[in-house]
């Protein structure tokens, strides 16, 4: 095995999730958030699966460009950028972009003239495992003027975007968002401005201790929501990241030390923590599973935490995890469910610990 901690992706099921989205949503295109797992290998694999990429800053650009990937099936979907990198990613071939607020759609007019947008307005979802709060979108009779707006500068409006939050385990909620999305594209008809594609986002959940919705269930729901609300022909985005990488990673880590602390709790001290690869676990949002070579032993309760000497640095002391009474330093542990935000959540050298490796396994192409 490896090095500990590292992060083992296996691009068979990658692909294998890939398929199955698109089985669940056949018209839809598939944008995948390489945020969520900026590995090459994967973004390489899903170029060739005929994947879309949504980029959220010049460096998951130039490195979707690194692996052969058309900029052309590039968004630029992050609301926040500056003037000088929406004129870099545009010198780079990318002609489509996401906003929310008049400043950033007047930049992308000035220095990316023609391009397409998408207007992120946020939609009356329940909340989410990690929700956005109130940080992206604006109102939806805002997407609206901002989309006529856009219109007037010249720009092709593709149409209203939203995301429900990452991890969400509701699948009303996308029948909520396209159902304001409709309205806004109802509101765009008066106007004579024709949406072509409505962004549903990503926030597609998967099972991590506690079940969540299947793909099936959720491609129903959204497909059903999409042709009983929106006009005929218009497409639908969807933007996974976890959905597609989420399954398909484990970690493998080591117990550094076992401690029972004077209030009686017994802490696992592994080498990896919330600085390099375990960040989803703030406030306990995410409650990995973990498997050791030592499971058919009596087990009890722990807090979890990383190896840093930081004090905010413990993955779970409310969440109820129960690992083997026996387990000692120098043993491994399998974190499940880890592929995506992981290494790409990883700090550069946070108390001098270095960023989780990745390792892939299975093949690129069939």
């Amino acid at each position: 095995m490896p090095e500990s901690p590292c992060l083992v992706i296996d691009l068979n099921r990658v692909r294998a999730n890939y398929r199955a989205l698109h089985a669940a949503l056949p018209t839809a295109r598939i944008r995948f958030a390489v945020k969520a797992s900026p590995v090459p290998e994967i973004i390489r694999l899903l170029n060739d699966e005929g994947a879309e990429f949504d980029v959220a800053s010049i460096g998951e650009i130039e490195l979707c460009i690194a692996q052969g990937v058309d900029p052309a099936v590039m968004c630029y979907g992050n609301p926040i950028k500056k003037a000088s990198q929406i004129a870099t990613a545009y010198a780079a071939g990318v002609r489509r972009y996401a906003f929310d607020t008049e400043d950033d759609l007047e930049r992308i007019a000035e220095h990316a003239p023609g391009s397409e947008v998408e207007c992120r307005f946020l939609a009356s979802a329940p909340a989410s495992q990690t929700p956005f709060g109130t940080k992206f979108g604006c109102a939806p009779g805002e997407a609206v003027h901002l989309l006529v707006r856009a219109n007037d500068l010249g720009l092709k409006v593709v149409g209203p975007y939203f995301h429900v939050g990452s991890q969400q385990l509701d699948p009303i909620a996308w029948k909520i968002g396209i159902e304001q999305a409709a309205a806004i594209t109802e509101a765009l008809a008066v106007k004579d401005i024709p949406v072509t594609a409505v962004n549903i986002g990503g926030g597609l959940p998967i099972s991590y201790a506690d079940a969540a919705p299947g793909i099936d269930e959720l491609g129903t729901v959204i497909a059903h929501a999409a042709a009983t609300l929106l006009p005929e022909h218009t497409h639908l985005v969807v933007e996974p990241g976890r959905a597609l990488v989420g399954n398909t990673g484990v970690i493998h880590a080591e117990v550094v030390n076992v401690r029972t602390a004077p209030d009686g709790r017994r802490w696992v001290y592994l080498d990896i923590g919330r600085y390099n690869g375990m960040a989803e676990t703030e406030n306990e949002y995410i409650a990995y599973r973990f498997q050791t070579d030592r499971d058919a032993d009596p087990m009890d309760e722990v807090v979890i935490a990383g190896p840093t000497c930081d004090g905010d640095d413990v993955l779970y002391q409310r969440t109820r995890v129960l690992l083997p009474t026996t387990l000692r330093a120098g043993d491994s542990v399998r974190i499940l469910e880890t592929g995506a935000y992981t290494a790409s959540y990883s700090s550069v050298s946070f108390n001098g610990f270095p960023p989780l490796t990745v390792h892939v396994s299975g093949a690129e192409r069939e």
